[in-house]
């Protein structure tokens, strides 16, 4: 058995255990069981977690719906936040034009009257809540310049709802701005989808320099929970290349799941539902069933070594 520990704020895959002798995965390393989650108690604090990554189409909206759908399986209580303008989370659930939404999580980063409970909506899963976003987020960015402690508003506008959930995830617009700063300074870990392309790869630099920055100027607490390969396609020469360089690169930080290219996604966003709603028995659905069971694990063992 193998095992290293991690370091430098990146929470390690290897903090789980793997056996040599266990068949490869996408990422060609052995593939630990994931068991099924244990049934909680009881509810709260919640681990904040933002879906980050400044290039856009990467599968962060899809990510964010499909991975708290699948905590809210397990017996989860998830908020999701959509901190994107473009509103695409709560498109993505079914929410309609996003436009004609009367209160957003505008309303609360700039409201001081506002809480999140005037916010939050029902997503139609059961334990899976949304504070949804639309075009008037655009402008916070420029109005928030001018607030004291700028980089805290969110995380003082979540402060109260934390208690009531296990998991935020906070869907991040494709930008390296105040609303992304934001979101990290208000956040525990970091979850970075990384499509299994070329281009995809050439940005991260950047980001993991801000990451860096608000590391050590602003959330010392903030980690890296890992990195995603989504739109992978095994039959094609270049993913493979792709996904072994993400590997190369990121090492233990990579999770051993992987999201296939598939249709299915974004048919299920057309239907407005999660594709383990959509389609519970596709090879998308369950992969993020493997993925909830794989960071349910790190986040864990993060919580154990915060102890």
């Amino acid at each position: 058995m193998t095992s290293t520990q991690a370091a430098g704020g990146v929470l390690s895959s290897a903090t789980i255990e793997t056996d040599p002798s266990l068949a490869l995965g996408p990422t060609q390393r052995p593939v630990p069981n994931f068991p099924e989650p244990e049934p909680l108690d009881e509810h709260g604090p919640a681990r904040v977690v933002s879906i980050c990554n400044q290039k856009g189409g990467v599968g962060k909206t899809t990510t964010t719906i499909n991975l708290g759908a699948a905590l809210a399986e397990y017996g989860r209580r998830v908020l999701l936040v959509d901190f994107d303008p473009q509103g695409a989370l709560s498109v993505g659930l079914g929410k309609g034009d996003p436009r004609q939404l009367d209160i957003t999580i505008h309303n609360l980063l700039l409201e001081h009257d506002t809480e999140w409970e005037d916010v939050v909506i029902d997503t139609g899963v059961d334990g899976m809540d949304l504070l949804p976003s639309n075009i008037d987020l655009s402008g916070a960015e420029v109005q928030l310049v001018h607030e004291v402690g700028r980089e805290y508003i969110l995380a003082g506008a979540l402060k109260s709802a934390v208690p009531h959930y296990d998991y935020i995830l906070i869907d991040c617009q494709p930008s390296l701005g105040l609303l992304t700063v934001n979101a990290l300074a208000a956040s525990q870990g970091v979850l970075i989808p990384l499509e299994c392309e070329y281009f995809a790869m050439r940005g991260v630099a950047l980001l993991m320099e801000t990451i860096d920055k608000v590391q050590s100027r602003i959330n010392p607490d903030l980690q890296i929970d890992g990195v995603l390969g989504t739109m992978y396609d095994s039959r094609t020469l270049h993913t493979r290349e792709v996904l072994g360089r993400i590997v190369e690169a990121f090492g233990d930080k990579v999770f051993h799941t992987v999201i296939n290219r598939t249709v299915r996604f974004p048919d299920a966003t057309v239907a407005g539902e999660p594709i383990t709603f959509f389609d519970p028995s596709s090879m998308g659905a369950n992969a993020y069933r493997s993925l909830a069971r794989e960071v349910l694990q790190r986040w864990a063992a993060a919580e154990a070594a915060a102890k």
